[in-house]
């Protein structure tokens, strides 16, 4: 298991647990519309605490199971949870791979705070983890996304058609990895 806090320049990159739910619960009410294009069909169950309380407890036994780490993004300068990545489906043995999740606050678009909580987050899945293989999904329209793996360096893998269900849609999705190799700067 890996520290439960890490910091950039200006966020903090925190594993949070249940007693953190009221500030969970505000971020995804905060932006229920804005992650809707992009998340699947939420129940009206998401938005309440009970729900998000036990979100927040399975991931955290998921964290010390180290199956998956989610990192809530807490900007310093105000305290207030804008976000997360996550690296879900932590394979170790010879496969050493995960995949790679993230969401934004709808006022924190275009800021840097996603390349900057993801530099931080491969770093500690490749150095901690000894992770070798982060896949990353992406719909072929999120041009956002697509403008962070490309800084990030990541490679494109392939196309799948009809990928994940996104807002009640089969959705296309690029594949794209970053692996941790010896002679590449992350």
């Amino acid at each position: 298991m890996i520290d439960k806090t890490y910091q950039t320049s200006r966020l903090y990159l925190k594993v949070l647990k249940p007693y953190h739910v009221k500030n969970v619960l505000e971020y995804y009410t905060r932006n229920a519309e804005f992650l809707k294009e992009w998340d699947p069909v939420r129940e009206p169950y998401f938005y309440t605490l009970e729900c998000q309380k036990s979100i927040l407890r399975d991931e955290y036994l998921d964290y010390k199971r180290g199956k998956s780490i989610k990192f809530w993004l807490i900007n310093k300068e105000n305290n207030k949870i804008i976000g997360n990545i996550c690296f879900s489906n932590i394979i170790l043995g010879n496969f050493k791979s995960c995949f790679l999740a993230y969401k934004l606050d709808k006022d924190e678009i275009n800021k840097g705070y996603i390349t900057e909580a993801l530099s931080k987050g491969i770093k500690i899945m490749f150095n901690r983890y000894g992770m070798h293989r982060i896949e990353v999904n992406i719909i072929p329209r999120n041009y956002r996304s697509l403008r962070i793996v490309e800084k990030l360096n990541f490679e494109k893998e392939g196309f799948s058609r009809n990928y994940l269900k996104i807002n009640g849609v089969w959705e296309d999705h690029y594949h794209f990895a970053k692996y941790n190799d010896k002679d590449e700067s992350i």
